[in-house]
């Protein structure tokens, strides 16, 4: 690791770390926290992915259905108006209503090979960011003169990595420039996101393994075609089921770092507690 005692990290003159959880655990809470003290710098993965790798096909998504309105289509092609994403990092609303959800289109699904194609979309996007973190670490350093550099990863990167894999790439460029922090959550964690999500659905990105299995076994579990599949019904059925699939995961990759309680977590209420806390996770 990239701190191996607690007065090492202590005594760090720059403090970098990456965190991963579930959404919801805390990652933009303690993210945002630290970045208003001014002495840490945010980069936000999800930012990062609206921003830069997707902005292009996220806009052409919207000026797609734009162009279905005669209005805002003559003015689109009389080059009068002009239509971007307004990407927020606590807000990824252009990113997810551009994944989408797979299922009838009259209830705003997608066929599921339009679907995937944008899951894929999304793979590389947000793998491309982790690897970027690096990047930003010398750019908020060397422009921005920050000491401190917290890296906000998005719920999904658990698809994108192997842990078990001393090799794998992205563990390594991160790990070898930050200390990795997992926020665990408890079942009762688990159990209230999905219930939150049950309420307000949202598109999720998943590895393909998981997402094709998932619904293929949808469709023979309820007996029913592609085109009768009501969206937001299977992606609530595939989240309760991604918890699952993904804890594993995440405690697999905790070997690469260290682990805090979410409870703990959402206790903090300053970047020295916060800072703490770690020190508190190391030997």
């Amino acid at each position: 690791m990239l701190y191996n005692s607690a007065q090492e990290w202590r005594d760090a003159p720059h403090k970098r770390i990456v965190l991963f959880a579930m959404s919801g655990l805390g990652k933009t809470y303690v993210s945002e926290m630290l970045q208003q003290t001014g002495t840490w710098f945010h980069y936000s993965i999800d930012y990062r992915i609206g921003t830069h790798y997707m902005a292009e096909p996220i806009a052409d998504n919207c000026k797609r259905e734009a162009m279905k309105v005669p209005f805002l289509r003559e003015m689109l092609l009389a080059d009068a108006i002009h239509i971007a994403p307004n990407i927020h990092d606590h807000d990824l609303t252009a990113v997810a209503a551009y994944t989408g959800k797979p299922g009838n289109e009259e209830q705003g699904g997608l066929n599921f090979d339009a679907y995937m194609k944008r899951q894929k979309q999304f793979e590389a996007a947000e793998m491309q960011a982790l690897l970027d973190t690096s990047e930003f670490m010398e750019r908020a350093e060397d422009i921005y003169g920050y000491d401190n550099f917290v890296c906000d990863t998005g719920g999904s990167i658990c698809e994108w990595v192997d842990a078990e894999d001393p090799n794998d790439p992205i563990l390594n460029a991160l790990a070898n420039n930050a200390l990795l922090v997992w926020i665990k959550g408890s079942d009762a964690h688990r159990q209230s996101l999905v219930g939150r999500f049950d309420k307000s659905p949202k598109p999720m990105c998943y590895d393909t393994e998981f997402t094709t299995g998932c619904w293929e076994t949808y469709l023979l579990e309820s007996k029913i075609v592609e085109s009768e599949v009501n969206p937001d019904d299977f992606i609530r059925w595939m989240y309760a089921r991604a918890m699952k699939h993904r804890q594993p995961r995440y405690e697999s990759m905790a070997k690469w770092g260290v682990t805090l309680d979410a409870n703990d977590v959402m206790k903090v209420r300053s970047a020295d507690e916060f800072c703490e806390l770690i020190a508190a996770a190391l030997p």
